[in-house]
């Protein structure tokens, strides 16, 4: 046990000191949050102006921001640290080492829960200081939110991974691009009775619509929405073992291919 700690944390360490030796990696980490709840904080203000009393829905918008960049952040933190090997072309090197797969896997999702710390935090202040909005209101509901979202982007993340074990780099841009496609279907800035009815039971079986649903209530309603946060935890359960077993099929056939040493050519 000692011994694969001390493995995950050189993983962890690596991923630090590369950030920690470049600013302006850090500044990406929080470039995009921070865009976003300008652009959405700026929306959510002439709203109020436009339409007085709407000070409930515009609160409901920025935290809808605020919370959908843990999905994004989280996936992005454990595609983009797994990109970094491959650029480096270090995945290789990697995996003739006595690194496992499972603790490859674990220091990426501690990599991702810290950038996406990072990258929350100024937006969070942003959203306090401009626009009068603090988050922390949604009272400990909101640690249910986080962990939930962080879940799902995580299990996108794994599978997106997998993806990119089977057919390489020329997959990178999966990783830009699935969980912001997944965003009309999350239901972030407005409860799934908006979407048309055949889309609704798909944007039903992702967790962000229930979560979203439970925010909305918790916002509204003054209440925390349990059953829908139950439902939430189900379906992250289902995903998550679903994207661990597609990974781990992906990472044995990458083995067997070579895929680990060729993948970044």
């Amino acid at each position: 046990m000692k011994a694969s700690l001390r493995r995950i944390w050189g993983m962890i360490y690596r991923h630090v000191a590369i950030y920690r030796g470049s600013w302006p990696r850090m500044a990406e980490i929080a470039y995009w949050p921070t865009l976003n709840m300008l652009i959405w904080g700026f929306t959510a203000r002439y709203f109020m102006h436009a339409q007085p009393g709407a000070g409930a829905a515009a609160g409901a918008l920025i935290a809808g921001v605020l919370l959908w960049e843990i999905t994004l952040r989280g996936q992005l933190g454990v595609t983009f640290t797994f990109l970094e090997e491959i650029w480096s072309r270090n995945l290789g090197h990697i995996f003739v080492s006595p690194l496992r797969p499972v603790e490859m896997v674990a220091s990426l999702l501690v990599v991702s829960l810290i950038r996406t710390l990072i990258g929350l935090l100024p937006a969070t202040i942003i959203a306090h200081l401009m626009y009068r909005y603090n988050i922390l209101l949604l009272g400990p509901v909101l640690f249910l939110f986080f962990v939930n979202l962080m879940f799902m982007g995580w299990w996108i993340a794994l599978g997106i991974v997998a993806l990119l074990f089977r057919y390489g780099a020329g997959a990178e841009a999966l990783a830009w691009t699935i969980a912001f496609g997944i965003t009309p279907l999350a239901c972030v800035f407005y409860p799934v009775t908006a979407l048309p009815v055949w889309l609704q039971p798909v944007a039903l079986a992702l967790p962000a619509a229930h979560i979203f649903s439970g925010m909305r209530s918790a916002l509204f309603q003054h209440g925390a929405d349990w059953q829908n946060l139950a439902q939430a935890v189900a379906l992250n359960i289902v995903w998550m073992l679903a994207a661990i077993a597609v990974f781990g099929g992906e990472f044995r056939r990458a083995r067997i291919r070579g895929a680990l040493i060729s993948i970044g050519e």
